[in-house]
């Protein structure tokens, strides 16, 4: 774990100073208490890695390891679970003029979802937990294990020729189907509710981590950071933390994959726009478009944004394994972006921008395990 990582490059940097005096509302604190009624449930690790703090040049350092949430390999099933819970209630109730039965229960539905992979699967594995029928959108450059591993919950699966973009195009077509609902990470104008539940459901994992941070005696964090594919999670991040009243405002960083940068543009042009997405190992983050809902929150309660690329999340999810923390490319692209940050050339200007000094707290949110992205890395590190 070279001191210099990050001297080979410049990275992509967006910084925002008046994002820790921002508030916002708390989310709903309903999907907590759910989680905690579901089979297999457990708060997942955070792990203090003091090799990390040292080589950082702050306090401690903990990462939040997500490589295996519900019984899935990644954190997604904890937006996905809750949304799913909230779709089907609203059916029982009747919502959209859904009649249901005499018993009380109405007929299954098809769950339909587009993916890069997690959340696909964790909306396949919901589906069947409720007993509902799964439709779920593959873009192009999804791990063919990611996509069997969606078939193997009991899904159908339609296969895009295009980037993700174009299987959430696909996707809400064929939600308008009868007896469909689209349950998408995602939000556009006019979609919005859903996409609005499946951040409520994340911010269960930031409540486990102020549990555990109080248990460690490490008080309150000074900086987060969070990969964005296309922002919910850092939604329910910005979210969680830009509610707090307590004084105690950690910096947010954003990090996103250099060939699939949607955030850092939008952040640069002070609007929210689309970018082409290139190839890159961290599959689950490769999304063109911020979400609708997530952009505002984003734009006002960020402190930063960073890039990296697939040899640096390589390199991090390499070392998190020697530190024993199991890392997918897109988890470990939270600590590829702490390092691009905190360490080479303009350091210290990143480092006072996110106002961290020596005795600071930094968290990592290692969103997914290897499983989650069955990506080989080797050639991706040599070869740069």
């Amino acid at each position: 774990m070279p001191e210099d990582f990050a001297s080979s490059r410049t990275p992509s940097w967006f910084a925002r100073p008046a994002a820790r005096s921002w508030r916002c509302a708390p989310a709903p604190a309903d999907a907590r208490d759910f989680h905690a009624s579901l089979p297999g449930y457990a708060p997942t690790p955070l792990t203090e890695l003091p090799a990390l703090a040292a080589e950082l040049g702050v306090g401690r350092v903990f990462v939040k390891d997500e490589s295996s949430r519900l019984g899935l390999p990644a954190f997604k099933a904890l937006g996905a679970s809750w949304a799913v819970r909230r779709v089907l209630d609203g059916r029982t109730r009747g919502l959209n003029g859904q009649a249901a039965d005499g018993a009380g229960a109405a007929a299954p539905v098809t769950l339909v979802t587009a993916t890069d992979g997690n959340h696909g699967r964790a909306v396949a594995r919901m589906s069947r937990l409720f007993g509902q029928r799964a439709h779920v959108f593959v873009g192009h450059g999804v791990h063919p294990e990611a996509v069997a591993a969606i078939e193997d919950e009991g899904a159908e699966v339609t296969r895009v020729a295009g980037p993700y973009d174009e299987a959430v195009r696909r996707a809400a077509e064929a939600a308008a189907a009868p007896d469909s609902v689209l349950v998408q990470d995602t939000a556009w104008p006019g979609y919005e509710r859903i996409p609005a539940w499946i951040v409520e459901g994340y911010a269960t994992l930031c409540a486990e981590i102020d549990d555990r941070l109080a248990l460690a005696r490490a008080g309150a964090p000074g900086l987060v950071a969070v990969p964005v594919g296309v922002g919910s999670l850092a939604q329910a991040v910005v979210t969680h933390y830009r509610s707090r009243r307590d004084g105690r405002a950690p910096a947010l960083l954003a990090v996103e994959p250099e060939n699939a940068a949607g955030l850092a543009a939008s952040l640069a042009a002070g609007r929210p726009v689309t970018v082409a997405t290139g190839g890159t190992t961290m599959a689950g983050l490769n999304c063109g478009t911020v979400s609708h809902l997530a952009w505002p929150v984003l734009r006002d309660g960020l402190d930063a944004a960073v890039t990296v690329t697939d040899a640096e999340s390589a390199r991090a999810a390499a070392d998190l394994a020697s530190l024993g923390v199991s890392s997918g490319p897109c988890g470990a692209a939270s600590l590829a972006g702490v390092r691009a940050a905190l360490t080479g050339a303009g350091a210290d200007g990143r480092r006072a921008a996110l106002g961290l000094g020596p005795a600071s707290v930094v968290v990592l949110l290692s969103t997914e395990g290897p499983a989650a992205n069955p990506h080989t890395t080797s050639d991706t590190i040599t070869s740069t």
